[in-house]
């Protein structure tokens, strides 16, 4: 249909017309182009209702239990000095303490993200809560490193019915930008609890004398936790807060291949994996490593793991309470003009974050102050992807399998990220400690002072040996957020497709047809000659 001369002005608005069949017919602006005009229809949806006292009251307790959660899973690392010390055991050793617990964690996931997408989301948290709470009291009584090591598998066992229902509530309870920004309050907990527990482990043992008591004080609350999800925490219907909710699940199978194929889930989950290695290592021997740097700043020989785990812990629950509502804050206010931002702005922070954390690094020995900006900027960096990687799975997952979705993504995130990861920088820091120790030169001029200053027989347990060593381990975490940059930027080229078939599996249509495209120029008003104008 061609617009006569002198006909009606061109309309800029953006709206819909319904053709005979209230199928919708999509005007678009011009100037935009198709593409763009259809990742600006995605941006919308149901128009958020305002906030209730329950939906306040559930999400506390989510955001409680899980600074809890990730206050339990760093407590170890706050003083794993004592541990290595108490149980006589190396760095493989202690950072397979780490390994076991992700390990036990990622391989119960998928089990409880079944059961999630089936049956009462409240008891199977209220379950997972209380035995990580039982199982990390048993650590703290266990005098034999193999007991201790089962106690920890077993922590893990809990945690992974926790951290793979809880996001699912959120995303039954709220939708658009009030989903993020609750997602955003769920997840700064994560960095936040991260650096309570060096805090809080460290500094119990210090006051009570013993390691032990740093493993006794997260028990006590989850217990705490536990009445609080029983009988004070809401557990809303799946599909509620999208206006679906009598949806019935499809079958495993189903939700597994359904997954497989979608490309942004897949993308996205492959991109914090990277995240996952990179902060799994950090928190087990971020401390630990600043430790042995600060050791051989003239002055500072007597320096304490405590003192630099303290500070540690406060960096990075400031760099949490930062980093993860400003990726939030970042994605809801440009979505409405970049409808791909969410990939990019993880792609960005992981590309920021890998050179900064590499100077870190370099500057460990030499200058400790720099060496905290380039942490604590690393991590800011970092911190960008938590609430926003959540968002893009739930919002391109039907709500039907959003829980064997963040199993899926817990079990591939934490087999190729931090399940091996505190192991595998362990193992190579061994692996450097004996090459420095026969043959500093094959790593080039930095560490010709070693064998100049030091016997062969000295070099072995020497703190050079052992800095060098660590520091050499960590710079593999550099090229992980580089290769997870790049997987989020291939994110991007899916995630409006993929979040637009979720929402028209929500909606029931199997079989979707593409809209049809009217362009505002191109139309023509004649009366009773077209009445679906």
């Amino acid at each position: 249909m061609n617009m006569e001369p002198g006909g009606i002005p061109p309309n800029n608005s953006h709206q819909h017309l319904m053709n005979s069949d209230d199928e919708s017919v999509d005007i678009i602006v011009p100037n935009m182009s198709g593409l763009e005009r259809e990742e600006k229809n995605d941006c919308d949806s149901r128009p958020e209702k305002r906030t209730t006292l329950d939906q306040w009251t559930t999400v506390i307790i989510l955001c409680f239990v899980n600074l809890i959660n990730y206050m339990d899973r760093y407590t170890i690392a706050g003083i794993l000095t004592d541990v290595k010390d108490h149980y006589k055991i190396g760095d493989g050793e202690s950072g397979l303490l780490q390994t076991a617990f992700v390990l036990s964690y990622m391989i119960f996931a998928p089990l409880f993200g079944y059961l999630g997408d089936r049956y009462s989301r409240r008891i199977i948290m209220a379950f997972g809560v209380f035995l990580w709470s039982l199982t990390t009291f048993l650590c703290s009584v266990s005098d034999n490193y193999y007991i201790f090591l089962m106690f920890r598998t077993f922590v893990g066992i809990g945690e992974a019915s926790y951290s793979t229902i809880a996001p699912t509530i959120i995303s039954d309870l709220f939708v658009k930008d009030m989903r993020s920004g609750m997602l955003a309050l769920f997840y700064f907990a994560i960095p936040v609890g991260s650096g309570l527990g060096y805090i809080v482990g460290s500094e119990t043992a210090k006051l009570m004398g013993s390691w032990q008591w740093g493993l006794r004080v997260t028990p006590v609350l989850g217990l705490a936790a536990v009445i609080l999800i029983l009988f004070f925490m809401v557990d809303p219907a799946r599909g509620e807060s999208e206006g679906k909710s009598h949806l019935s699940p499809t079958s495993w199978t189903q939700d597994i291949s359904a997954l497989v194929h979608n490309y942004s889930f897949m993308l996205s989950t492959a991109g914090f994996t990277c995240v996952a290695f990179v902060a799994g290592a950090l928190a087990w021997w971020g401390p630990n490593f600043v430790f042995l740097g600060l050791k051989l700043q003239p002055g500072m020989e007597n320096i304490e793991l405590n003192d630099v785990t303290y500070k540690f812990g406060i960096i990075t629950m400031i760099a949490g309470l930062l980093g993860v509502p400003l990726g939030s804050y970042i994605a809801q206010r440009l979505k409405p003009y970049y409808p791909r931002i969410d990939p990019y702005i993880c792609a960005i922070g992981l590309l920021m974050s890998a050179p900064l954390l590499f100077f870190a690094s370099v500057c460990a020995k030499s200058n400790i102050t720099l060496c905290y900006i380039f942490i604590f900027f690393g991590q800011l960096f970092l911190n960008l992807n938590w609430s926003i990687v959540a968002d893009i799975l739930l919002y391109v997952v039907a709500p039907t399998r959003r829980s064997t979705a963040e199993a899926l993504q817990i079990l591939i995130s934490h087999a190729f990220g931090d399940a091996g990861s505190p192991y595998l920088i362990g193992l190579l820091s061994e692996f450097f400690q004996k090459t420095l120790a026969s043959s500093p030169a094959l790593f080039g001029p930095l560490l010709v002072h070693i064998s100049s200053s030091l016997t062969l027989s000295e070099k072995g347990t020497s703190d050079e040996v052992l800095f060098h060593s660590l520091q050499y381990a960590l710079f593999t975490t550099s090229f992980v957020e580089v290769l997870g940059g790049l997987f989020f930027l291939l994110t991007g080229l899916y995630i409006t497709a993929d979040k637009k078939n979720a929402d028209k599996e929500l909606k029931g249509e199997d079989n979707p047809v593409a809209p049809t495209h009217i362009y505002a120029d191109d139309l023509q008003v004649t009366g009773t000659d077209n009445p679906h104008a």
